[in-house]
């Protein structure tokens, strides 16, 4: 997709209008629409699912949604540009309850696992790790009930990564790389190589936007999941990767804690917290510049955005692929290069001038616009990416995953397929 293409209005239809899309109306206030999309390559024997739930919105109707949230209209020159960013459409729900939230999200998250398990031919009983990032879930124990929901083993490996944006990508690296692995803990990698694994992501962002006040944040998020499964090892193998934190004194880009913190900050130390919350329940919780007043969110602004995420970005991105060459010198496959790159869209001008700075180091990627019916859904958003991708890829093919949330941490891998 070109810019040409993003910035049309009217081009891009809603996500529901895709037509291997299941569509379904939940039960919960006046009726929440769902919708699931199953995607499988066989050849590289994995597979997945993705989708939304809430309205969906596109650039003309969401000022409206927004004024009603927020209880005044937003200002002509406050409504953004959003075709020229990548987003033509993203999905809100109206006003709920906690509990009604709570059953929601555990509904939709439990109906993705158990489609995603259906698209990679497995039984609930076989899989044996399930890793989602999610910036604020609903509930602590989010992972545990979808997954018990969906029929997975009591004592299925269960890994919550919450690191923004990046915690897809963020559990994704501890499935394939044994080297992120902490003395004297579990080291996820090792134990999960040659099983079946379901990672992704799963994005609430309507309901944590819900009581936001800034308007930029509520233009750009809404609701979002992906999950893929995998056979760490076999069906996807780690080449190189690079994980990295860098903490956000400016708060350019400011999230609340939803979750377990101690919130301390030591000189030195990771900004990443680990928590074992149970025999199979693993919690790696990162760092947040939270906003004052108990707000959700707080943003800089589109060019506090690039400042946040550009500079570092390009460097951890950079440094993977320079590992990535020395690795397949030493294969023996100096020729093979990157087939696609799977960059978390922040929005399309963030990864635009992320591969004109890296073109300037010599790096060329093929970063391919694949979300505008979404929006900014979060650490679902390399999920969701990926199994649009997923059927054109092919056995052989390396693939670099470019992951980056706030906070600030950074998650990039390049991997073989197949």
């Amino acid at each position: 997709m070109n810019e040409t293409e993003l910035t049309s209005t009217g081009a891009v239809p809603s996500f529901y209008e895709r037509p291997a899309v299941e569509k379904e109306i939940l039960p919960v206030a006046q009726g929440i629409p769902l919708g699931i999309e199953r995607v499988s390559n066989p050849a590289l024997g994995i597979a997945g699912a993705y989708g939304g739930w809430g309205e969906s919105y596109d650039n003309d109707s969401l000022p409206a949604f927004l004024a009603s949230r927020l209880g005044e209209p937003l200002q002509p020159d406050e409504i953004m540009n959003l075709g020229e960013l990548g987003f033509h459409h993203r999905m809100h729900l109206p006003e709920l309850t906690e509990e009604q939230h709570l059953a929601v999200e555990i509904e939709v998250g439990a109906r993705l696992l158990q489609n995603a398990v259906a698209a990679n031919g497995w039984s609930p009983e076989e899989v044996d790790g399930l890793l989602i990032g999610t910036s604020a879930p609903v509930c602590d124990d989010y992972l545990s009930q979808i997954a018990r929901r969906a029929g997975l083993r009591e004592d299925v490996l269960k890994v919550s990564v919450h690191k923004a944006c990046d915690g897809s990508m963020g559990a994704l690296h501890l499935a394939l790389n044994p080297a992120l692995g902490e003395t004297g803990a579990v080291n996820i990698a090792e134990e999960l190589a040659g099983k079946k694994v379901l990672v992704g992501g799963i994005e609430g962002l309507s309901r944590f936007t819900s009581h936001a006040r800034d308007k930029n944040a509520l233009q750009l998020f809404g609701n979002g999941m992906g999950v893929f499964g995998v056979i760490p090892g076999e069906t996807m193998k780690l080449l190189a990767g690079k994980t990295h934190e860098n903490y956000d004194e400016e708060g350019l880009l400011q999230v609340r804690m939803y979750y377990p913190h101690s919130k301390e900050m030591s000189p030195g130390k990771s900004l990443l917290e680990t928590f074992r919350e149970g025999a199979s329940h693993i919690r790696v919780a990162g760092m947040m510049h939270e906003p004052e007043a108990g707000m959700p969110i707080v943003m800089a602004g589109l060019m506090g955005m690039v400042k946040l995420f550009v500079r570092t970005g390009v460097e951890v991105v950079s440094e993977t692929y320079r590992e990535y060459r020395q690795v397949l010198e030493k294969l023996g496959q100096a020729a093979k290069e990157i087939d696609v790159v799977i960059a978390h869209h922040a929005n399309y001008k963030i990864n635009l001038l992320k591969a004109k700075q890296l073109l300037k180091e010599g790096i060329r990627f093929p970063m391919p616009w694949l979300l505008s019916d979404f929006g900014n859904v979060s650490a679902a958003s390399c999920a969701i990416a990926f199994l649009r991708q997923l059927p054109h890829i092919r056995p052989g093919d390396h693939i670099l995953f470019d992951g980056f949330g706030a906070g600030t941490y950074y998650d990039v891998m390049a991997v073989a397929m197949g």
